[in-house]
């Protein structure tokens, strides 16, 4: 990606983060340690900063408010594509914001809409970001592997990068 344009890799992330759209975001609590959950993403806006609807009063706020960076994975094992991302997190309480990206599935976890007291967004924005893919079949995984395996070479991942936000 050392040759993309900021616009190219800006869509290159977005498109990633779009096709799996369930990340595994990871806190810090000092108390604890590492804390992971899965998490929607309600958008990547044009600037790269990837946005989640939560609860005000979760763990995970809390340890945002103490610790703001965070860990975002996102992984799709079909397509032998992964992202990871490391970023400073932040709570916003935006009702316009909240308006702009609510969609009926987030109507499962708040059930109140865009009323419940609740709700707010969390905007991720990377400051860091690594890519893997191999965009292969299964089948050509499985026979580039056999094939490292066979000649005693190491297996070929696919491309793998920094991601330049």
């Amino acid at each position: 990606m050392s040759n993309w344009s900021k616009a190219e890799s800006l869509k290159y992330f977005k498109d990633k983060v779009n096709e799996v759209k369930t990340a595994m975001l990871t806190t810090y609590n000092a108390d604890k340690g590492f804390n992971s959950r899965p998490m929607g993403t309600a958008d990547v806006d044009n600037e790269g900063n990837i946005w989640f609807f939560t609860n005000e009063y979760s763990p995970k706020v809390s340890e945002i408010s103490v610790e703001n960076t965070v860990s975002l994975t996102y992984s799709d094992v079909k397509n032998h594509t992964y992202l990871s991302i490391v970023a400073e997190a932040s709570v916003v309480d935006d009702k316009a914001k909240m308006k702009e990206l609510w969609n009926p599935f987030i109507q499962a976890f708040f059930p109140a809409g865009l009323d419940d007291p609740k709700l707010t967004l969390l905007k991720v924005t990377p400051t860091d970001a690594e890519y893997w893919d191999s965009s292969s079949s299964n089948m050509v995984v499985l026979f580039n592997m056999l094939k490292a395996t066979l000649t005693g070479k190491q297996y070929d991942e696919g491309k793998h990068g920094k991601i330049d936000l």
